[in-house]
């Protein structure tokens, strides 16, 4: 069976909201094996919200309705579904008292508009909603000769997940066929896609019943494997032997075959080695430790650091000499290096990290241009010094030099 995602609301056509529901429910439609054909935002407008039902209706099984449940005037979802099916709207008078009760304990008048919250489609059943005052809707009707499943969910994450998870999912499973999808991702850094793509194609364009996806950014490499069939342990087991033969082909590129992210495996490396790691950041800014950071637990190998943005704090903060400065410049492998021996000193971490560049748009010079950026790891046996000249905008030029900080300090500890 194939699904649709309808995610309602003009706020998600805009640059200030995103669409996170839409994920969630696509991981819960695959792990009952539903797959999630086409997802679709649409504003609030009653025409373009038909059309887009109809359409949907017109391609797959199940369509997922998120949003416009609410009372006000722009909350169309009802309405639309109505107008796309050609069915009437009743007034529910229980839900019509649940309402008034609702407001009750809020010691307020209920408005009046908030009565469209009580009008069901023609032969759905309505899904209670613990969580607010607009109740989901489940209809098993037929459009164009052919059986539809079509949830209507309210938007507010902590309202759409849980009702979903009640009362969908389980209607869901209960008519969907026998059917398992396995996913596994692989992920390497520091490879370029095309490279990958180029390396990577011959095996698994062979593989006809896996959907391969490569999705890049900032030096991260994210290679999804997609394998549906009856049987769980066969999908499984399809996914595993391509997986197999992918990681071979990336060799040291690869740094997690289950997802993980880059600062995890830095992590983990770090705790397999007993080693702990501190940092220096003067063109990341501290990105390198917030991306640490964000990993629970980081605190066990992770024991800090400093943006030392400019040469007095590169001194006074990494013990860098200044006439060292002087000399080479402080975007240098030179002052890289010292950023890294002398976090590692000041700190006593076994492993320090020194990063230093220039992340634009401004502070270049012919021999030093926007994206040059100087790396080191040191630890008791030595270090490594790289020298990358990254190209895009500041916030570019700062995320792939994050990338290349951490994918040096794992090949280090490897």
């Amino acid at each position: 069976m194939k699904s649709e995602i309808i995610a309602v609301g003009s706020e998600m056509l805009t640059p200030f909201r995103q669409d996170t529901n839409s994920l969630y429910v696509t991981e819960k439609l695959n792990s009952i094996g539903v797959a999630v054909a086409f997802k679709t935002i649409v504003g609030d407008r009653q025409k373009d919200l038909v059309s887009a039902i109809r359409t949907a209706l017109g391609r797959v099984d199940i369509l997922v309705l998120m949003g416009g449940l609410g009372p006000t005037e722009d909350d169309l979802t009802r309405e639309a579904v109505a107008e796309a099916l050609s069915l009437t709207l009743r007034r529910d008078a229980t839900q019509v008292a649940a309402l008034h009760a609702r407001a009750a304990t809020w010691r307020i008048a209920m408005p009046q508009n908030n009565l469209k919250q009580a009008d069901v489609l023609e032969g759905a059943t309505l899904l209670p909603n613990p969580n607010g005052s607009a109740p989901g809707q489940w209809l098993d009707t037929t459009f164009g000769g052919y059986r539809k499943l079509i949830a209507l969910v309210p938007g507010p994450p902590h309202e759409c997940r849980p009702l979903f998870d009640a009362e969908c999912l389980p209607r869901i499973r209960a008519v969907a066929p026998p059917r398992a999808i396995a996913v596994r991702t692989l992920k390497a850094a520091m490879i370029p896609e095309s490279q990958a793509d180029k390396l990577l194609a011959p095996v698994y364009s062979a593989y006809s019943d896996i959907e391969t996806t490569l999705l890049a950014h900032a030096g991260d490499l994210q290679i999804t494997l997609i394998c549906a069939k009856p049987d769980a342990e066969a999908a499984r087991q399809r996914v595993d032997e391509l997986a197999e033969g992918l990681e071979e082909i990336l060799e040291d590129w690869l740094y997690s075959s289950e997802g993980d992210s880059l600062e995890q495996i830095v992590l983990y490396y770090l705790g397999l080695r007993q080693a702990t790691l501190a940092v220096a950041e003067s063109c990341t800014g501290g990105l390198v430790a917030q991306r640490i950071t964000s990993v629970p637990g980081a605190s066990r190998a992770f024991l800090g650091g400093a943006v030392v943005y400019s040469d007095a704090l590169k001194t006074s903060l990494a013990g860098v000499p200044a006439a060292l400065i002087a000399k080479h410049g402080a975007v240098s492998a030179e002052v890289a290096k010292a950023l890294a021996e002398g976090i590692r000193a000041r700190t006593g971490a076994s492993v320090g990290l020194g990063i230093t560049g220039i992340a634009g748009p401004t502070g270049a010079t012919e021999s030093k241009p926007v994206g040059l950026v100087h790396i080191a790891v040191c630890d008791p046996q030595g270090c490594d010094v790289l020298e990358r000249t990254f190209r895009g905008d500041r916030q570019r030029i700062r995320e792939w030099a994050a990338q290349q900080a951490l994918d040096m300090v794992r090949r280090r500890l490897m």
